[in-house]
């Protein structure tokens, strides 16, 4: 790849983590506008009207697309995928953003990693370290801060709690959704492997379906939605360029630049989600957030290089 080719491949991931950033802001707009449920199934209807028009243009082109799994393991492992990624972690974001500043939840969701980690001792069989465990103190120290001494003191501080304890959980499914892809991965789906693109519409749509009877009975208790038009740019930005367009981008990043240097821009999310918090939601900034963050991605990044250790090794 050429020196331009490949900074225009940086630039592509500013971008992703730039509108992935912009998400926390734009998301609690949505959470206090429509019921939680409902925002969240919205988003991703819309979504998967995208995924499959995507999927369309690529048949269009000549490339073979599974428009669905096949066999019942494939539906049985994408449907606890689905639980996790979609309907287990839309209830805690939509619920926890009504509740906690945009700024804050976009830097505990940074604890994702280490939960993945974690996570991959009993899913994955990786080893647990000592090293990893001082990471992990280090990640909720950080994350204590944030919460205990948030500049965003306009929201009551038992609604931060709380809201702060659901991003906590939204991240630990994120993690459990992260590992269980891996694992589909590894395993052959029949003759044909299957794409990380097809996983994630294929949960996508699963997720979808668990949503819909939770979002009609909110339907029931409130009433026929009516959104805003600030509702539905919040919608559409959420399913089309946070989530169709920005997985499109970060998978250009893993092919041309690698997976690990395409992750290491995440980091970059907390900076642009508390930018956005102040510029859209006028959140407050302050050292708190700063020290958050830097504890945060110190505890990170020890539990990383000692997951990569031991892989290497």
């Amino acid at each position: 790849m050429s020196f331009g080719n490949q900074w225009r491949v940086h630039g592509l991931m500013v971008l992703v983590v730039f509108s992935w950033g912009m998400a926390w802001a734009i998301g609690r707009i949505l959470a206090l506008g429509l019921p939680p449920v409902t925002g969240a199934w919205l988003r991703y209807v819309l979504t998967m009207i995208l995924f499959y028009a995507w999927f369309a243009v690529l048949s269009l082109k000549g490339k073979e697309v599974n428009w669905l799994p096949s066999g019942f393991q494939s539906w049985r492992t994408l449907t606890i995928i689905a639980v996790t990624g979609v309907l287990g972690y839309q209830l805690l974001f939509m619920n926890g953003m009504q509740l906690t500043a945009a700024g804050d939840a976009s830097l505990i969701i940074t604890f994702n990693p280490v939960f993945t980690v974690l996570l991959a001792a009993p899913m994955l069989g990786q080893q647990i370290t000592s090293r990893m465990f001082i990471g992990l103190v280090c990640g909720f120290a950080g994350v204590a801060v944030v919460t205990g001494w948030s500049p965003n003191t306009d929201i009551p501080f038992e609604d931060r709690i709380l809201g702060d304890f659901m991003i906590l959980l939204a991240a630990l499914c994120w993690a459990m959704t992260t590992n269980n892809t891996k694992r589909m991965m590894e395993r052959r789906n029949g003759e044909q492997e299957a794409t990380t693109l097809e996983i994630v519409v294929w949960y996508s749509l699963i997720g979808t379906v668990l949503l819909t009877p939770l979002a009609a009975w909110e339907t029931y208790q409130y009433g026929i939605p009516k959104p805003t038009p600030e509702d539905w740019y919040a919608i559409i930005y959420l399913a089309a360029i946070s989530t169709v367009l920005a997985y499109y981008w970060f998978a250009i990043g893993v092919e041309k630049l690698g997976a690990t240097a395409a992750a290491s821009y995440i980091f970059m999310m907390p900076v642009f989600g508390v930018l956005g918090g102040v510029l859209l939601l006028d959140e407050n900034f302050g050292w708190s957030l700063l020290l958050g963050f830097v504890l945060i991605v110190m505890g990170v990044r020890v539990v990383q290089v000692e997951s990569e250790r031991l892989r290497i090794g």
